[in-house]
């Protein structure tokens, strides 16, 4: 009598388990496969960016106290973090990352000959910038520029420089490239293929805000109920299967 209460209460366990967790695990399947079987380098778009050394023989001789005396007068209290060269609208910069007197990192650049500051990208700069990424070039659809207000944790351009371009492309993958206007680079291409990837991977981590969050409680919950499933299952075959003897 007990062993069948024990069959039953399993019984009922692995059937409940199989409809809370079932539609997780089924979308841990479709999401694995689909990421098993596409090419991450053209999820990125790497097969839509022009390939090319842009950085340009250097001239002038711009020391490093020039450079801390250029940060020093735009903020008296700040500390560099880093420095390399940049090429942006074919001149080559000093990319200067400091913190201000805020604690926050802001960006800079420092022309390589002159010293002198360059302004954020304008508009027109930025969708100059994204096009000459192009490997084949195409006419920009929209522009769109994008600071902390303007961008929620949903947005396909997370964690990345702010503010920043979003040049929309008349573009057979609904092409979006994102040029940051402080250093004047390229941060991603996104594409409808990429979208696709991140809502799947979203779906996979269910970190439904930022994406990447393989800590959170929702997926810890659903991975220890696919454990119980799963050995309740094997449970409840053993104490169900008939013995050879």
């Amino acid at each position: 009598m007990k062993n069948r209460n024990y069959k039953k209460l399993i019984r009922k366990i692995h059937r409940y388990l199989g409809i809370f967790i079932g539609i997780q695990v089924l979308l841990w399947t479709v999401s694995g496969i689909f990421f098993s079987w596409t090419n991450i380098n053209e999820i990125r778009g790497d097969h839509l960016r022009e390939d090319r050394d842009s950085i340009k023989p250097l001239k002038g001789e711009i020391s490093t106290a020039e450079i801390q005396n250029k940060i020093l007068e735009t903020d008296p209290k700040s500390t560099i973090k880093s420095v390399r060269i940049v090429n942006v609208m074919d001149a080559n910069y000093f990319e200067v990352i400091y913190e201000n007197t805020e604690k926050k990192n802001s960006t800079i650049l420092l022309n390589t000959e002159t010293g002198n500051k360059r302004k954020p990208l304008s508009q027109k700069e930025a969708e100059q910038t994204a096009t000459s990424a192009l490997v084949k070039k195409t006419n920009v659809k929209q522009t769109v520029y994008l600071t902390e207000n303007d961008i929620g944790l949903h947005h396909e351009y997370r964690e990345k420089p702010l503010p920043a371009w979003a040049v929309t492309f008349d573009h057979s993958e609904n092409l979006t490239v994102y040029v940051s206007a402080d250093n004047g680079q390229v941060q991603s291409f996104r594409t409808r293929s990429w979208r696709i990837f991140d809502f799947l991977w979203m779906l996979h981590t269910m970190d439904f805000a930022g994406r990447d969050n393989f800590n959170n409680w929702l997926l810890r919950a659903i991975s220890v109920g696919s454990l119980l499933m799963i050995i309740s299952g094997f449970f409840y075959f053993l104490m169900t299967a008939r013995k050879p003897w």
